[in-house]
């Protein structure tokens, strides 16, 4: 995991992905042969695909002998009756479907950054159910085996005093943490949810590469990939009989909460680091598909001992933590330090045995490759039985018998740090020179507890389709295992395979360029159907709460609403100057009188940019559409569309488990439509480009809004997003309107035509007055009638009713603060005249009364934002101390 530390940094993640280093040389490509396996009535019928298995490794597809592997025969015939072309039709729909579901993988240094795409391929990897029994039998003994090393080490320590486990390899690793020894967790589970790295042999068989014990990834992923290959091959996935997903998550639900203090009431919780985390897509997932709440650190505060979640309604206990922090990022009060995105006082917590953590804090420790050596022994003696997946040879140099092996044989291991969190990358022995092999042997001799020796290892290899055929790439698989709420284990079947860049490369991280497969189990008899929905026939709780809304996540909506909604106000406003120029291109026409007051709307909506005022007299077109295309394109500067979209594509990644997958699409085609791909802008147009991204623009905008209206539940959420919405709307009214009317001049009426334009109530007044626009009509229907969607009265009135459902708004004979502004703001709409605010009384045929009048909304409305801030969401960002025993803001008092 990564997170991020106080000071702002961001620490980089200390999961390997790959059994070879990124940086390091490829391997010369192994001999390779042709095998058609397409059987047609080509002359040459492998070279339609031009899949070449490889001789010296392991092919999941092709025998030794050249035929094809059991359990591949449907997954073949579909590909034969697709062929390359079919196949490459079907699979453009499943990346577009992967990138309109936002589904990524954010790697650290990567220009792409949070925008690098989810790298999966269509065909996937199949086992056959006696295969994948051998697996899942050695993946339950290792989770057993594992649980009870970290019992022992964490309890007793007959291990270390035995010898069993060297001492100095157990307590100085990273991953030890003093403040858990003694602890035992609640329920008496330390490892609920595990993974392990496995790899297959030239010969068949299976070895762990590593095991994931702390905060294990990829689980969400598995369930991505599933949804999105089982749709684009269903006839060869349906053929095959292949083991669904849903049993496993059912099981790990069950599980955390059979543990858990309040049993089947208990509340659970998907601890994240966030946004910027490079698995953050999977957290967001996995709550979403698991209905849990998607937490962050400041979302929670240890009070009384227990662990509560910080919401509208105030605090509700927290039972159980399915955490996706490394072990010391989650308390930075006993554990690190400058950590700021754990809970302080959750070691406190746990060890009270108030909340459930999976894993239990400490877990990392198992985590090191040089334990490899010790595991079969300690199989033999806390389990009695022999270790049914073996580890690679490993050899830990502060042993002087393998110290004496790896100085003998050097050339043919590889050498790697024994802990964690070493920035070192592996160290080839082939590819040393004498001077530094011997370099290297001096520094190890040096320290030799910091240091392992481990064989090379040849991955198997599976078919991938690059775009136009097939090539075999090198795979690791990753098995996910869950606790049971009996006591025992259980597999998910299937996993998720990473896959290599290249056909030369061994690399499988993803931060190296790899990529990722389904992964297909196939069923010894008929698949039973499974959902995660529960039975319709069975007892349930009716009711219809939202108060339990966290602060963060209502904070985020609120800020989500005025984003999109200046994005809009932004958006209508550059379109009706992109129109003008268009009209009158080249030229100053009847058309371009209203550009000055639409350029000083759009620098009061949204300041910045180049602005009519900063132009030498009338602006010219170029001058005109230079501000125009800044305004569009430059995502850099201040007021920019690209900017403001971006941030509002940014705030919806952070409520991903909150809105719809409809809604995250209509807010991706958003952000796509500014963007190359690789997180920078488009390339710049002319006005007719931008005119046409701008209609596209505002259709995106529409069906967010749609979605918003129609498919979204009154609830808190709903209610904050509108509020932000609403709030906005007001401002960059007021502020358009100001800017247009509050002049005279002869540009009166050309100005009263871009506002009702801007406004979207042209069709609206024409139908209405069946005249030129007017002053007081005009301000009639975009300020006082609330039947307008788009007026300020509609708006204030929809804030006046949000505020009034809010928890703790009001008590008899008190308001609060937020509806007082509320009801204010609507009571002075309600009671101003059109006609009083349209004369033009100051100088140059200015009209003062209705400047003031807009300026007082346009203060009273940041106001309102900001009383709301305060009573509902300011507590989300705010430091904690642990034992203090007042609630933040309204949450109200936990029961000790």
């Amino acid at each position: 995991m990564a997170g991020t530390l106080a000071d702002g940094s961001v620490t980089r993640p200390r999961e390997p992905l790959s059994v070879t280093d990124p940086a390091a040389p490829a391997p010369p490509a192994p001999p390779v042969s042709r095998v058609a396996l397409f059987p047609s009535d080509q002359a040459d019928p492998a070279e339609a695909w031009g899949y070449a298995s490889s001789l010296s490794a392991y092919d999941e597809l092709v025998e030794p002998e050249g035929g094809m592997r059991p359990g591949w025969s449907e997954l073949v015939r579909e590909l034969e009756r697709l062929g390359p072309e079919g196949l490459t039709r079907r699979w453009a729909r499943g990346q577009a479907e992967l990138a309109e579901n936002g589904v990524a993988y954010n790697v650290y240094g990567d220009p792409r950054g949070m925008h690098r795409p989810w790298a999966l391929d269509p065909l996937p990897l199949i086992l056959g159910a006696e295969d994948w029994a051998r697996i899942e039998a050695g993946a339950i003994q290792r989770a057993r085996l594992l649980d009870a090393v970290l019992d022992d080490l964490y309890g007793d320590g007959r291990l270390l005093r035995t010898g069993d486990l060297p001492a100095e390899l157990a307590l100085a690793h990273p991953g030890y943490l003093r403040p858990c020894v003694g602890w035992k967790p609640a329920g008496g589970r330390r490892l609920i949810l595990t993974a392990m790295d496995l790899a297959r042999s030239p010969d068949g068989a299976w070895w762990v590469l590593a095991d994931r014990a702390q905060a294990p990834s990829g689980a969400g992923y598995c369930l991505e990939n599933r949804l999105v290959v089982s749709r684009r091959l269903p006839e060869a996935f349906r053929a095959a009989r292949i083991e669904r997903l849903a049993k496993f998550f059912d099981t790990l639900l069950r599980t955390l909460r059979a543990v858990s203090p309040r049993g089947e009431a208990a509340r659970i919780v998907l601890l994240t680091p966030g946004p910027y985390n490079e698995t953050y897509f999977e957290h967001a997932y996995l709550a979403r598909y698991l209905g849990v709440t998607l937490a962050e650190g400041a979302d929670l505060t240890v009070r009384h001992g227990g662990v509560y979640l910080k919401t509208l309604g105030g605090l509700e206990p927290v039972d159980a933590i399915l955490r996706r922090l490394d072990d010391d990022y989650c308390d930075p009060l006993e554990l690190r330090g400058e950590s700021a995105i754990g809970a302080p006082g959750l070691v406190r917590a746990a060890r009270a045995g108030r909340v459930v953590l999976a894993n239990a804090l400490g877990s990392g420790v198992v985590e090191s490759a040089a334990w490899s050596a010790f595991l079969p022994g300690l199989c033999q003696k806390l389990l009695g039985e022999e270790l049914k997946l073996p580890t690679l040879a490993t050899w830990w140099c502060g042993q002087p018998k393998e110290l004496s092996y790896v100085r003998e044989h050097l050339r043919e291991l590889v050498i790697k740090p024994a802990m964690p969190g070493v920035d070192t990358p592996p160290v080839f022995g082939d590819q040393l020179t004498p001077d530094q092999a011997a370099d290297l042997l001096a520094r190890i001799e040096e320290r030799p507890h910091a240091y392992l020796a481990q064989e090379s290892v040849d991955l198997s290899t599976a078919p991938c389709w690059n775009g136009a055929s097939l090539d075999r790439r090198h795979v690791m698989l990753r098995v996910f295992v869950a606790a049971t709420p009996d006591g025992g284990y259980t597999v998910l079947p299937g996993g998720l395979t990473r896959v290599s860049r290249s056909p030369a490369s061994r690399v499988t991280s993803m931060q190296g360029g790899g990529g990722s497969k389904d992964t297909w189990v196939r069923s010894s008899g008929p698949v039973a159907a499974f959902s995660l929905l529960r039975d319709a026939d069975a007892e349930d709780a009716v009711g219809r709460g939202g108060a339990d809304l966290p602060s963060r996540v209502a904070d985020n909506l609120f800020w989500l609403g005025r984003y999109i909604e200046r994005c809009e106000a932004v958006v209508r406003l550059l379109r009706a100057i992109a129109s003008r120029l268009l009209d009158d291109a080249g030229g100053w026409g009847a058309s371009s009188e209203a550009l000055p007051d639409l350029l000083r709307a759009l620098e009061a909506v949204a300041p910045g940019g180049r602005v009519a005022a900063e132009l030498s007299g009338e602006p010219g077109y170029a001058e005109a559409e230079a501000v125009l295309l800044e305004r569009v394109y430059a995502g850099d500067r201040p007021g920019a569309l690209a900017g403001i979209v971006r941030e509002a594509h940014g705030l919806a990644s952070r409520v991903r488990d909150r809105v719809s997958t409809d809604t995250w699409r209509a807010v991706s085609r958003l952000e796509a439509a500014f963007d190359r791909g690789d997180g920078q802008p488009r390339a710049t147009g002319d006005a007719a480009d931008a005119a046409a991204l701008l209609d596209q623009t505002v259709l995106s905008l529409a069906a967010f809004a749609g979605l918003n209206q129609e498919s979204m539940t009154r609830n808190q959420g709903w209610r904050f997003l509108g509020l932000g919405r609403r709030i906005e709307r007001v401002i960059a009214l007021s502020r358009v309107l100001r800017a247009a009317m509050s002049e005279g001049g002869g540009r009166a009426t050309a100005g009263l035509e871009a506002v009702l334009e801007y406004a979207d109530s042209t069709m609206t007044y024409r139908d209405r007055y069946h005249a030129a626009a007017a002053p007081a009509s005009v301000l009639d229907l975009l300020v006082f009638d609330e039947s307008n969607p788009r007026s300020i009265a509609f708006n204030l009135a929809q804030i006046e009713a949000h505020v009034a459902e809010l928890p703790g708004g009001s008590t008899p004979g008190s308001r609060s603060e937020d509806r007082r502004l509320a009801i204010g703001m609507l009571a002075s709409v309600r009671l101003g005249d059109p006609r009083e605010l349209a004369r033009a009384g100051g100088a140059g045929g200015r009209r003062q009364s209705l400047a003031d009048f807009l300026q007082d909304l346009e203060g009273r409305a940041p106001a309102l934002s900001e009383a709301l801030t305060r009573r509902f969401l300011s507590h989300a960002q705010t430091a904690r101390t642990v034992g203090v025993e007042q609630a933040d803001g309204p949450a109200r008092e936990p029961t000790p």
